[in-house]
């Protein structure tokens, strides 16, 4: 057998193995026993052996992760990925579909589908092979991702079309997969993902592809780019046409002929949408015949033929069976409520937090109360109300601790807030090692919140410094369940790693009282070592912008203290680094040199915490509100009120293209 023979042949049982998949994955409706898929499978192998030159990184062989890549190469998409815009209730839903009819002079059918909450991506296929996969990015260039995404088994590497195919869709993680993933870190100690799209993106944009394997992503595709150039006339057959090619398309899509029917099926899938294996967070309408497209046109961001119908942020009923009490690091007591667990906008709600003393009185609450929670933001839970008409009298009124629950110590009421000032409450010092440990503080990797705690009731460690002398438990550690040499290795290297760090990380993971993980870099860069920051009197530290006074008097007093004076001597002696290891020179001509900016929306390319460490690196400052000194609000996707306050301000707004400009210039001059 010759290659053009063998390649024939390849491309036949490929085909056949990927319409195997399809059926299995998809449909769950498989045509075949496993053997069958096995026997090709096998066959398929042992042509790669025979002949090397078959085998891409779209081989199905190739398909099962374990590939860790330097960085993602950038991608032009040859039509711009837009975004749509958003309506938040039915009346503006409603003022939009009118708004199409009057723009036509006519009823028009729409394609109702499902609003995934996912990561967009964009699957480009030559003559019938996929080339690559990318994400959306800034709608222009986004990143080739093709190894991550050829770990989803139900992607198609061949398909029945020649010539050029671009079909968009959404990468997501199912409900099961997020609840599996979370609970395998929770574990480990490691922060669970608020939700399945975070977890999504980033599994789909880690360097390493065997998360993403492990993470059992799936993905529906939406949307055939040059569908009419290709015969259709009509958006719903030509996503009928993908499901013949073998992409697997969402189910629940449905053609609505007037207003009636689409208000009908947003309705349905507002009851339906806690029922479905995957999270959505509204429903997308689409103007269903290409011929109207071109006279609908386009906004500056998005195509007017289509819009996005966002759902209300859901509120739930539940128990509040108890409220609980925990220590902060700087002894703040916050109340908690302790939840009948309950599923609320894709994850499941067991707490939330009750801030304070007087939040709970003012909402009047009592312990077994029926009670509404929502996700603010679709993120954070939050106690709405009590429904006091649910009361049967056996509830009971909120009474406030007035000792620590952990040490007994007297609690201090400090404005509206309760504190343990015991320096030695066992909770206040696992928090102390949680925060110190942190990714924004020192970022050891494996030390999370479960092994702080387990490794604080061992008596492994008691304090901060003693963390650098874990290594003298190595065995014992090694000995106890969950844990084996090389766990416990990888735990001790990220603790040595750590060492290195620079000044502005130990100055925040040593949890000094109004000192964030802003302030920290602003107290690095300016004084450039540990020692040079703890000489420093009030007055000098008033002297920095944005240092009042309290602030000014909590670090002076921090270095006064004699306890955090023998804490600093250990860490020394322990080879932890003191000094300030960023660029000391920022150039006076950088873009957001000595600029205030404001960043809201949702970005692809680079999470908020990148874009903050990126603007103050050119010594810009970062607020989370906008004002008369705003100089630069940075938006995003879906950026709410603080666009609009800009806007009446009359401050400068930046996209996300510009951002990237910025970003990417940056880059070319270093």
């Amino acid at each position: 057998m010759d290659f053009i023979e063998a390649k024939k042949k390849y491309d036949e049982i490929t085909k056949k193995l990927e319409r195997y998949s399809y059926e299995y994955y998809v449909l769950d409706n498989p045509s075949v026993e496993d053997y069958v898929y096995d026997q090709g499978m096998e066959e398929l192998l042992r042509l790669e052996k025979e002949f090397p030159q078959l085998v891409t990184r779209n081989s199905l062989s190739q398909r099962v992760g374990g590939t860790v890549l330097k960085g993602f190469k950038k991608v032009t998409h040859e039509r711009q990925m837009l975004s749509l815009a958003d309506v938040f209730n039915k009346e503006e839903l409603t003022d939009w579909v009118n708004k199409i009819y009057e723009t036509l002079g006519k009823e028009v059918d729409f394609t109702a589908e499902m609003k995934i909450d996912g990561l967009a991506c964009s699957l480009v296929y030559n003559d019938n092979h996929l080339s690559y996969c990318a994400t959306r990015g800034d709608g222009t260039t986004g990143e080739d991702v093709t190894t991550n995404v050829l770990t989803i088994k139900d992607i198609p590497t061949i398909v029945d079309k020649i010539g050029r195919l671009e079909v968009r869709g959404e990468i997501y993680m199912p409900k099961a997969s997020l609840e599996q993933l979370n609970k395998e870190r929770e574990i480990t100690g490691e922060p669970l993902f608020a939700n399945a799209r975070n977890a999504a993106a980033g599994s789909i944009r880690n360097l390493d592809s065997s998360i993403a394997k492990k993470r059992n992503l799936d993905g529906w595709w939406y949307y055939y780019i040059d569908a009419e150039r290709d015969g259709f006339t009509r958006h719903s057959d030509s996503i009928n046409a993908l499901d013949k090619l073998g992409f697997r398309t969402n189910p629940e899509r449905r053609v609505v002929h007037n207003l009636k029917e689409v208000l009908d099926y947003v309705d349905e899938y507002t009851l339906k949408r806690d029922d479905l294996p995957y999270d959505i967070d509204g429903i997308v309408l689409k103007v269903d015949e290409f011929k109207y497209y071109d006279e609908l046109g386009y906004t500056a961001k998005s195509p007017k033929r289509a819009i996005a119908y966002k759902f209300p942020p859901k509120e739930v009923q539940t128990k509040l069976e108890d409220i609980v009490f925990t220590v902060g690091r700087t002894g703040k007591i916050t109340p908690n409520a302790v939840l009948e667990p309950v599923r609320v906008a894709g994850s499941l709600v067991a707490r939330a937090t009750l801030h304070n003393e007087d939040y709970i009185l003012e909402k009047g609450l009592r312990i077994g109360d029926t009670v509404i929670i929502r996700k603010a933001g679709d993120i954070i839970p939050e106690v709405v109300k009590p429904l006091i008409e649910k009361r049967d009298g056996s509830e009971i009124p909120f009474k406030m601790i007035d000792k620590c629950p952990y040490c007994g110590n007297e609690l201090t009421k400090i404005d509206a807030m309760h504190f343990c000032l015991n320096p030695n409450c066992p909770s206040r010092r696992i928090e102390s090692l949680i925060h110190f440990t942190s990714k924004n503080a020192m970022d050891i990797e494996g030390m999370g919140d479960k092994v702080c705690e387990q490794l604080f009731g061992e008596n492994f460690i008691s304090d901060i410094p003693s963390i650098y002398k874990l290594y003298e438990h190595k065995d014992e550690i090694i000995a106890m369940d969950g844990w084996s040499n090389k766990s416990v290795t990888n735990l001790l290297d990220a603790i040595e790693n750590s060492k290195k760090n620079s000044l502005e990380r130990l100055i925040f993971g040593l949890g000094i009282k109004e000192v964030g993980e802003k302030m920290s870099k602003v107290l690095a860069r300016r004084y450039k070592s540990l020692d040079e920051l703890s000489r420093q009197t009030i007055d000098d530290l008033l002297k920095i912008d944005d240092v009042g006074e309290v602030v000014a008097k909590s670090i002076f007093n921090y270095f006064q203290n004699e306890t955090n004076i023998e804490l600093i001597e250990r860490l020394k002696n322990s080879n932890v680094n003191m000094l300030y290891l960023g660029k000391d020179d920022i150039n006076e001509t950088n873009f957001f040199y000595n600029k205030r900016c404001v960043i809201t929306g949702t970005f692809d390319r680079y999470s908020r915490d990148e874009m903050t460490e990126f603007i103050e690196s050119q010594g810009g400052k970062v607020s989370g509100s906008v004002s008369k000194k705003t100089d630069y609000v940075l938006v995003g996707e879906n950026p709410g009120s603080k666009e609009t306050k800009a806007k009446e301000l009359g401050v400068t707004i930046l996209n996300e293209e510009s951002y990237y400009d910025i970003v990417d210039k940056n880059k070319e001059g270093e």
